[in-house]
């Protein structure tokens, strides 16, 4: 029994020695060895050989153009529309300014509305004061007057005259005058409507 022992104590020896020799072998392939293993796995090939795509890999010329022609585009709007805010601030000011002259123009035509009816009134006062000096005069040297006047002119004042006053006058004037004179008067009403005669 002591001569099996001694056998199998070199044999159980040689095949630890060998077992360790294997995981030794291993080992070292798995160190030295794996990176290759790994790049040569076709399931981890993309990743390893593979560079990131950045954000424009898929984008075609296509594409980029209609990019450009939109920016383009954009941009001419936005010119646009400032030039169309700058040109409704020019008309905004021209309204602005249109208004304020149309105010000074309502203004100015109000004072000379104001004058022109002054002046009417002042003439008119005037008027009517020298009509009442022809009046107050004797009718030798009112008509003395008249016969000097344009008919038209001394019509003017005789129409404003009583009638037996303006009669005076018209009696100490020439005939040819005094027919002037009458002539213009009944002129003045000649456009007037006339109203039909009762049947």
């Amino acid at each position: 029994m002591t001569g099996k022992r001694k056998r199998t104590r070199p044999a159980q020896n040689v095949l630890a020695i060998l077992a360790m020799l294997l995981v030794g072998s291993a080992v070292i392939r798995i160190g030295s060895g794996g990176g290759f293993a790994f790049a040569a796995n076709p399931d981890t090939e993309d990743v390893v050989t593979r560079e990131p795509k950045g954000p424009d890999s898929d984008v075609t010329p296509e594409l980029l153009a209609l990019l450009e022609s939109l920016r383009e585009r954009e941009v001419a709007l936005q010119e646009r529309t400032l030039a169309m805010e700058a040109r409704m601030q020019v008309l905004k000011r021209a309204e602005a300014q249109i208004a304020e002259d149309l105010a000074q123009l309502q203004e100015a035509e109000a004072k000379l509305r104001s004058t022109i009816a002054d002046v009417n009134a002042a003439a008119e006062s005037d008027i009517d004061r020298l009509t009442a000096v022809y009046e107050n005069m004797k009718a030798e040297q009112a008509a003395d007057l008249f016969s000097r006047m344009e008919p038209s002119f001394a019509a003017g004042f005789l129409g404003r005259m009583r009638s037996d006053s303006a009669a005076a006058i018209l009696a100490g004037l020439e005939p040819d005058l005094a027919y002037s004179i009458s002539v213009v008067l009944a002129g003045r009403n000649a456009d007037l409507p006339v109203e039909p005669l009762e049947q």
